[in-house]
């Protein structure tokens, strides 16, 4: 025999087994396999031109076996509760359930501070250090955490929302001091894993939820101790789509300090709506004009038409500051 058996892999050993029952088989278990999974068999597959008698014995042997092992009722467990819980056919629910599956915890983290009144939370934690407070309310969901800052001290607000961004990952060790240093208080929780906590979408969606001049405050507040950081915030709570909701005057206003090149390249990728919303408030001309560019328009680096559209979002931010426009979104107050 050629091959060394024990040193083959599982795709390799498949491959084998595979070209020993035949095409139809391979075919109707192909249908089973996921995309890379084929390809993965196939490489093995492709450059066989004689399969050893001792090889082929082998590979049937262990298929045998295993099957018996392995004997019994196979399901994609992530796959049969979501479809199970679709089904009950309230979205709502079905939401929120998804959200605590999908975080990545055994259990709702800091269960005990979810349950509990913002303002509670908010005096329990006023005092821990802000990076403390940040992994703590980055495990919260996202309205939660967001009532909670409105009742802690302003001057640690967005010191705890820029930590929330900038949290990526948290090890065990971590999680595990913070569980010792409040247990009494909120009781605890640790995981095996590496958590995914935080990071700029965990803040957008906390900001989004909450009053539109506190959004503002912790901003700036974190503007000044990363620039950076806050643009890419500020960018990710307002996208070149979100630009269709505002009203016309607000819209006109903006398109009077967009140059026309720019606006044709912003609209290259553009939905129908947010190009009606533009032409809608500009001249007939301007429109029919921008139209015949955007079908003359060759192709362009994605890169250059997301750089346009963030231009033009960035304008409708430095307007709404200055009071001159309202972005419609979530957490805000309801105009009359």
């Amino acid at each position: 025999m050629s091959k060394d058996f024990s040193k083959m892999s599982g795709a390799e050993k498949a491959a084998y087994l595979l070209l020993c029952l035949g095409e139809d088989t391979t075919s109707e278990v192909f249908k089973e396999l996921k995309d890379d999974e084929v390809r993965w068999i196939s490489s093995y597959m492709k450059n066989v031109d004689h399969v050893p008698a001792d090889l082929a014995r082998m590979v049937v042997d262990q298929y045998r076996k295993t099957q018996q092992e392995y004997a019994g009722l196979f399901v994609d467990g992530g796959e049969f509760i979501s479809n199970a819980l679709t089904s009950t056919g309230d979205q709502k629910r079905v939401e929120s359930l998804l959200e605590d599956l999908n975080s990545g915890f055994d259990g709702k983290p800091l269960e005990t501070i979810s349950m509990m009144e913002p303002r509670m939370v908010a005096d329990l934690l006023k005092n821990e250090h802000p990076q403390t407070v940040a992994l703590i309310l980055s495990t919260q969901k996202a309205e939660h955490t967001g009532n909670v800052l409105q009742y802690l001290p302003e001057e640690l607000r967005s010191d705890v929302v820029y930590r929330i961004a900038r949290i990526e990952k948290v090890s065990p060790e971590v999680i595990q001091q913070i569980e010792e240093a409040l247990q009494r208080e909120i009781g605890g929780f640790v995981k095996k894993d590496q958590h995914h906590v935080g990071g700029v979408d965990k803040v957008v969606e906390i900001l989004t939820r909450m009053e539109k001049n506190l959004e503002q405050q912790i901003l700036s507040g974190i503007e000044e101790v990363d620039a950076e950081t806050a643009e890419t915030i500020r960018n990710s709570l307002v996208t070149f789509e979100d630009l269709s909701n505002i009203d016309n005057r607000g819209m006109q206003k903006i398109l009077r300090e967009v140059k026309n090149e720019t606006l044709t390249l912003a609209l290259k990728t553009s939905p129908e709506g947010i190009k009606e919303k533009i032409y809608h408030n500009i001249s007939e001309r301007a429109a029919e004009i921008i139209a015949e560019d955007l079908e003359a328009l060759g192709p362009v680096r994605l890169s250059d038409v997301e750089r346009a559209q963030q231009s033009i979002v960035k304008i409708a931010l430095r307007l709404e500051e200055e009071g001159q426009l309202v972005l419609p979104g979530k957490g805000q107050e309801t105009l009359v």
